[in-house]
């Protein structure tokens, strides 16, 4: 690696991204994630992973169901879990010290989150993997990343997505939309563009923490976004 623009990174991976049709946990794409990450860490980078449990529970839609909102968000918890110890299995099979800490506690399986113990792993030179959210309901992954990467001193959140950056629509859905290179916190929040939910935009603006949206399909974009490469898109102070 050249010479890398951050030391300690957070990195947000949702659920869909350890699936190959949409649900359930594929093991050949989760060494592949696996793979990208070991290749960084073992550059000196400490890095922190925040996952999301999308591909095994949606508890949006079983809220519109008539789920009960705590439950179904407390069952969500339990799928970031899921999608934690994979990615963890994963890593230790390549080689790379990983810890899994929860929020939510389960002893036989996980270290409780223990702020300074996290920090403390990721001193030296082992992945930290936090899973079950903020161990509360009605709060998304995206502000447990917000909230862990702040809580660890990470110098910038890596939001790896299914597309380039960010754009001005969905682009799927509206062929003309254009990517956004660059944005501050405020044009995010007031043009209403789904980077992350309010609550952990506004964490990331009050702490002047960056975030780099980017597509984790493209092999070596962890490595290049930790070095400061213009890869997708770049949200922060104005």
């Amino acid at each position: 690696m050249g010479d890398r623009r951050y030391s300690r990174v957070l990195l947000k991976i949702s659920g869909e991204a350890f699936a190959e049709n949409g649900s359930g946990v594929d093991v050949a794409r989760t060494r592949v994630m696996a793979e990208e990450i070991a290749e960084v860490a073992r550059a000196g980078v400490s890095i922190a992973i925040v996952v999301g449990g999308g591909n095994i529970w949606r508890g949006k839609a079983h809220e519109d169901a008539g789920m009960d909102r705590a439950t179904a968000d407390y069952m969500g918890m339990l799928a970031t879990v899921i999608n934690a110890l994979a990615l963890q299995n994963a890593l230790e099979r390549l080689g790379a010290p990983s810890r899994v800490q929860t929020a939510i506690a389960m002893h036989q399986i996980a270290e409780p989150y223990i702020r300074r113990r996290a920090i403390r792993h990721l001193e030296k030179g082992r992945i930290v993997i936090f899973a079950a959210g903020t161990g509360n309901p009605y709060f998304t992954t995206d502000t447990t990343a917000a909230l862990r990467a702040v809580e660890v001193g990470a110098q910038a959140i890596l939001k790896a997505t299914k597309v380039d950056g960010i754009y001005s629509a969905d682009p799927k859905k509206h062929p003309t939309a254009t990517r956004l290179d660059r944005l501050d916190y405020m044009g995010v929040l007031q043009r209403g563009l789904e980077v992350m939910d309010s609550t952990a935009m506004a964490l990331c603006m009050d702490n002047n923490l960056p975030i780099i949206v980017f597509d984790m399909s493209v092999p070596g974009n962890i490595r290049r976004a930790v070095e400061g490469e213009a890869i997708g898109s770049f949200v922060g102070p104005s």
